[in-house]
């Protein structure tokens, strides 16, 4: 008799959406269909903000020990609430959202470090885990007023929940992944082929 080897679980949350406000609640996924919250602890969030980009590796201000792992989990629930209300053509209230939008206290500062390289960068508090994650609540507000809900989907494997915004050339992607949940449909179509 062969064993069986357990599924191997992912150790990092899902980079495949097109775009990092989905690539958020893509943080909540379902593996082997198991929910599973990428994000267990302070140090998971902030390891996702450094590989996405939303923050610099040993630049991470500190916080109240799980203090930043229940901002990100709010937000990203308030986010997901509300994309799910404007993908399915029903108004939203944005309250949640626009109080994190609020304590967003930022300005902009001009950067001159040799002759000809002036540029403007914005300058946030980062006083406050609400304070650290408001850009990712602006782009979340971005993509709600400005994104194409047309393409923005979440895969049609049935025990999938991930997110993705269509960005191909043919506007035609239904998988979050061909190598997770577009392969497993080809596998699941051949052994039906098999046995008829």
């Amino acid at each position: 008799m062969t064993a069986i080897a357990p599924p191997v679980t992912p150790q990092e949350p899902y980079v495949l959406a097109d775009d990092p406000v989905l690539d958020m609640l893509n943080t909540l996924a379902n593996v082997d269909g198991v929910p599973l919250d990428f994000w267990q602890a302070d140090t998971d969030v902030e390891r996702w903000l450094v590989r996405l980009g939303w923050a610099e590796e040993g630049a991470l201000p500190v916080f109240q020990a799980a203090a930043l792992l229940g901002a990100a989990r709010g937000l990203r629930e308030v986010i997901r609430a509300l994309l799910e209300q404007r993908k399915a053509g029903q108004q939203g209230d944005p309250a949640a959202l626009n109080g994190f939008l609020r304590k967003a206290v930022s300005h902009p500062q001009l950067f001159w470090p040799a002759p000809g390289e002036v540029h403007l960068e914005r300058q946030r508090k980062q006083q406050t885990p609400e304070q650290f994650l408001s850009p990712l609540a602006e782009a979340a507000a971005v993509l709600l007023v400005e994104g194409d809900f047309d393409l923005i989907r979440t895969c049609e494997h049935p025990e999938c929940v991930l997110w993705f915004y269509d960005r191909t050339k043919a506007h035609k992607r239904r998988w979050c992944s061909m190598a997770l949940c577009g392969n497993r449909h080809k596998v699941a179509q051949f052994r039906l082929r098999k046995m008829l």
